[in-house]
């Protein structure tokens, strides 16, 4: 796959669905952990009525349809993460314009907005054991893999191992934002949840990007 069309954009949200699906236990339980443990749930319940608008739009521009994705999330799950998460997407939509095909160029310009938006919005750096540990690295190497003119695929391959990275090295932070970091000490060695997040967020567009 050379870009990404509004109908890859709705094979993404598909994919997000049935990923956030299939991790709500795995993600309310990590949650559960430093936190009220509904993470999973929210997620699903995002994603599945971001999916459904996805299907019913007839949008025709990439970035048009993730703004209004975003509003959806924001609307269906009014929680910490869903806001993060949303503005993420309205941020990402918006810094399109009126691409209409997103290229490497393009994908890193939408996780580059994406993950700023969620940075000014939640007040959160890397470092704070949260989603943006994952998604900032995935933005980075996205910006690394335009910039040396590769192509989509090992672009989204590049942002998938770092964010894998991110993760694992979120892992061994002490959590300083939100419920988990009344943990303090305790939270060093746990897997965040939001962090998880970041992940799945990146694996569904690689994985429809590989096929």
């Amino acid at each position: 796959m050379q870009s990404l069309k509004t109908a890859d954009i709705k094979a993404i949200l598909r994919e997000l669905q049935e990923s956030m699906g299939k991790n709500q236990e795995l993600l309310g339980q990590l949650d559960g952990a430093m936190g009220d443990g509904d993470l999973g749930l929210t997620m699903t319940k995002a994603f599945s009525a971001a999916a459904a608008e996805a299907e019913r739009s007839e949008e025709n521009l990439p970035g048009k349809l993730l703004m209004r994705l975003g509003a959806v999330i924001a609307k269906t799950a009014p929680s910490t993460m869903g806001t993060l998460v949303a503005t993420g997407f309205l941020r990402g939509g918006k810094a399109l314009d009126s691409c209409t095909q997103l290229g490497p160029a393009e994908l890193a310009l939408f996780f580059d907005a994406f993950v700023k938006g969620m940075m000014e919005r939640g007040k959160s750096v890397p470092g704070n054991k949260t989603i943006i540990d994952t998604l900032y690295p995935a933005a980075l190497a996205l910006g690394a893999a335009a910039a040396a003119s590769e192509p989509l695929v090992t672009a989204a391959g590049r942002a998938y191992v770092a964010a894998r990275q991110g993760l694992e090295e979120s892992t061994q932070m002490k959590a300083q934002y939100g419920r988990a970091a009344y943990y303090q000490e305790a939270s060093i060695g746990r897997q965040d949840g939001g962090a998880t997040v970041g992940l799945l967020l990146v694996e569904g567009f690689y994985k429809v990007i590989l096929k």
